[in-house]
Parts: C-alpha cells; sequence; structure tokens
C-alpha cells in the first residue's frame, strides 16, 4: 500500500479550479470522470458491505437466532446512526466547493470541523446502542433476539467512534479528488475482519469461540484500524496537501460550526427518514416470525451490497458538482448531474437481472435453512424491481447536496416513505395478507416516488444560476 511519490495519481491540483481551460462539456468525458472519481469510492462502500455480508453469513452458521440478532442489530445500527453520518456529509459542498475554487484553507476548516463534530456525536450514538435491548422489547421484538442483539452491540461500541471518523476522512478526501487510499485501507480492513471473525466467532488460534460475541470484537478492532489507516496515509503522502494545518482560532468559530450543521442537519434528517423507514418495514417482519425475519435480512444484505455501487456515484456527483460550482461551469454541471443519474440508474439495472435469475441461488450462500431460503427467493424479484429507483434517487440526493440544497432528500423521503410507501406496507401486509411481500411492495413504491421526486429536483435546481448555489465556505 505504498505510492513511488508522495503525491496520489488521482488527485487534482488542489491550488487550481477543476475546470479553468471549460472544454465543451459532453456525455462522454462526464462519464470518464465521474468514472474515475466514483469507482473507487464505489469499491470502498463495497468494501464495507463486504464486512457485513461475512459476519452475517459467519453467524448464520451459529443458528438462525443469531442470523436474527446480528440482522436487527445491524439495521438498529443503520437507523440511529443514519443521522450523525449526514451530519458529518453536511462537509460534501463546504470541502468540494472550496476545491473548485482553489481554496485550501476553506476545505481544511471544513475538515477539521467535521472531525470535531464526528467526536461529539459519537457519544450519543454509543448511548443508543448500549440501549438496545429494552428498545427491542418495548418494540415487540423476540425477548432471545434482543438480548443477543444487545450483547452483539455491547461488543461493537468502539466501533461507532471509529467508523464516523473513517467516514468524515474519506467524505473529505472525495471531495478534492482523491478517492484511492481510502478504497486501499477499507480492502485491508477485510482481510483483518475476515480473520478475527474466524478466530473470535468460532474460537481459532488458540481462542475461545464466543459466537456473536467474536462477530463484535472484530467489527471494533477492524474499525478502529480504519481510520488509523487513513490518517496515516495521509500524512504519510500529504494528501492532498494542506489537509492538517496548525490551529487556526477559526477552527472553533460558533460560525463556521454553525454554516456546517445548517448543511449537515437536512442530510441527517433526509438519512434518518430513510433509515428508520426500513426499520419500520423490518420491525412489521419481526411481527410475522423469525424466519420471516431472517430471509428479510438476507435480502436487504444483497440489495444493500448492490446500493453501495450507486452510493459511491453519488458520493462523487455531490464533489463533481460541487467541483464544478466552485470552477463556475455551469454547462458542464447540467451535464454531469444528468450523466450522474443515468450511471446511477444504470448499475442497478445490472443488480437487478442478477436478482431476478438467481433468486433461488443467492440466499443458500446466507443459510441453509429451507424456509428462510423459500421465503427469500420469493422477495429478490421485488427488490429488483425498486433497485432502478433506488439507484436514481441515492445518486439525485448526492447532486443536491453538491448544489447546496440537501434540505430536498429531506421532503421527499418525508412524502415518499411516511406518507406513501409505510402506509401502503403495513395495509398490503396486514389487511390484504399479503404478510412480508406487502411489506417490501409498500417500499418499492415509496422508493420509485422518491426517485421521481428527486429528478424534477435536480433538474430544476441545476439550471438556477451558479451565484445561487455557492456556499460560504469560511
Amino acid at each position: 500500500m505504498s505510492q513511488s511519490s508522495s503525491a496520489p495519481v488521482d488527485t487534482p491540483s488542489p491550488s487550481a479550479p477543476v475546470s479553468s481551460t471549460r472544454p465543451a462539456p459532453s456525455r462522454r468525458s462526464e462519464l470518464r470522470a465521474l468514472f474515475e472519481l466514483s469507482a473507487p469510492i464505489s469499491l470502498t462502500q463495497l468494501g464495507y458491505m463486504v464486512m457485513g455480508v461475512i459476519d452475517t453469513m459467519m453467524v448464520a452458521r451459529v443458528g438462525v437466532e443469531a442470523l436474527a440478532a446480528v440482522a436487527i442489530a445491524g439495521t438498529w445500527v443503520w437507523s440511529s446512526g443514519s443521522f450523525v453520518q449526514g451530519l458529518i456529509q453536511g462537509m460534501d459542498p463546504l470541502v468540494s466547493q472550496a476545491h473548485g475554487r482553489g481554496d485550501d484553507a476553506g476545505a481544511s476548516l471544513a475538515l477539521h470541523r467535521g472531525l470535531v463534530i464526528t467526536l461529539v456525536v459519537s457519544l450519543p450514538l454509543m448511548a443508543l446502542w448500549a440501549s438496545t435491548e429494552p428498545i427491542l422489547l418495548a418494540l415487540g421484538q423476540d425477548p432471545v433476539v434482543a438480548g443477543l442483539a444487545q450483547t452483539y452491540l455491547l461488543a461493537r461500541l468502539p466501533s461507532a467512534v471509529g467508523f464516523l471518523l473513517f467516514a468524515a476522512l474519506r467524505q473529505y478526501l472525495a471531495a478534492r479528488g482523491v478517492t484511492r487510499p481510502a478504497m486501499w485501507v477499507m480492502f485491508a480492513g477485510n482481510g483483518v475482519n475476515v480473520l478475527l471473525n474466524w478466530m473470535l466467532i468460532f474460537g481459532h488460534l488458540g481462542m475461545a469461540p464466543l459466537g456473536v460475541v467474536g462477530a463484535g470484537i472484530a467489527t471494533s478492532i477492524t474499525n478502529t484500524l480504519l481510520p488509523l489507516g487513513l490518517w496515516l496515509w495521509m500524512r504519510a503522502y500529504h494528501l492532498p496537501d494542506g489537509a492538517w494545518r496548525r490551529f487556526d482560532p477559526r477552527m472553533l468559530e460558533l460560525a463556521g460550526f454553525g454554516r456546517y450543521l445548517w448543511l449537515g442537519f437536512p442530510v441527517g434528517v433526509q438519512l434518518a427518514l430513510e433509515a428508520n423507514a426500513f426499520t419500520i418495514a423490518m420491525l412489521m417482519v419481526g411481527w410475522l416470525g423469525v424466519a420471516s425475519l431472517a430471509a428479510h435480512q438476507v435480502v436487504i444484505n444483497m440489495a444493500s451490497f448492490t446500493f453501495m455501487l450507486p452510493l459511491g456515484i453519488a458520493i462523487g456527483a455531490s464533489a463533481r458538482a460541487g467541483n464544478l460550482i466552485g470552477a463556475g461551469d455551469a454547462a458542464r454541471l447540467r451535464m454531469a448531474c444528468r450523466t450522474a443519474l443515468y450511471m446511477g440508474g444504470g448499475v442497478m439495472s445490472i443488480a437487478a437481472i442478477v436478482f431476478v435469475t438467481l433468486r433461488s441461488w443467492l440466499p443458500a450462500l446466507y443459510v441453509d435453512d429451507a424456509a428462510v431460503v423459500t421465503i427469500a427467493a420469493t422477495l429478490l424479484p421485488i427488490a429488483a424491481g425498486f433497485q432502478i429507483a433506488d439507484g436514481v434517487q441515492v445518486v439525485g440526493g448526492g447532486l443536491m447536496r453538491g448544489m447546496g440544497r440537501p434540505y430536498a432528500g429531506a421532503v421527499v423521503n418525508l412524502i415518499g416513505f411516511y406518507g406513501l410507501g409505510l402506509p401502503l406496507a403495513h395495509h398490503l401486509a396486514f389487511r390484504s395478507g399479503l404478510g412480508i411481500v406487502g411489506v417490501w411492495w409498500g417500499m418499492a413504491v415509496a422508493l420509485a416516488g422518491v426517485a421521481i421526486m428527486l429528478c424534477l429536483w435536480v433538474a430544476r435546481t441545476a439550471r438556477r444560476p451558479l451565484e445561487e448555489l455557492c456556499v460560504d465556505t469560511r
């Protein structure tokens, strides 16, 4: 994991605007630019999901109850941590637009403020994880599953700080066009996680078999090493120059934190609304029995895995949009928006085809319980149905963040999930008697609605004068 020089090969010069020569925009050039920016980010996201997949597949060998516990704990981690991750993403337009203008100091200020915010918000997140069992019991979940989930998350507590710090550093680097270091660090982390899972879950190399506790400890250790590895890489290769500065009183200015939170808060609301919509859907499935919950987790895990591809495109598209606004290139901004939306829908079209054609084989990779495999195979064609909409909506949200309009995602998620999808899911599942299939159809309709609304909002915003899209990066 070394490079031959002190500068990364994929790092644009931070001292110059992204589009100083203003070549005529074309879809091919934007496709190439977005691909070069987004591909390593997508691989980084996939690497993080691989950790969850490996945890799920290895814990599944312990038993169905252990699988259900890790499943429900993972959903709780996602829903409880989504708002915090959204706050961190308030960094996106600040850093990307500063980078587009060649403002190193503004980008560095956003990084340091983001790291402070990350450390502060990780504390209440860990408190939520420590209260998992009573929360799940209050929501009507199985007592055995709730107890195992609590045990797993107590072992996983340190990972809250570690992963959030890694996410903050990754967002900063991506907004400045540096995407490969996070990818390589994540790949290394996966190797560490597999080894630790093998040792701690099943008891190898002299370790006692710890089951779900072992999985939690392995995740904690890995997520602590991730930000450390990325920070060491940044320091060793000066990625990018100007990231780390001597103490500047402006770093602690309340106005600067206010601007950061003003952008991050609606992103946090957006992610929390989406994550908790899926948590509510999971709770509905939990009322249908342990086998349904296990099958739901298997399919959600696969859908979440493919979702990492457009999520990487969304992060890259956010950075690209901000860079182009900072550089003052309106024509290329509009082309980048269209190209990113096509990319998000395109990669998920491929995922949808895979889900349909391999629906009877994929669930068996996770679990050998016949009932769970059968239910999961029934759900996969429905999951395939919302893959395209899911890809489009996440990219649309990323573009709106880069254009300094993060509240758009919160508004459309509130309407799509809570005004449409969840009521429909409950009606289909419990009133129409469709059970878990009804829950999944309701969520598919919600995602389609969100995608349509965001596409319209992106098209309208990209036509506005660039001066209206700029944010104060200092």
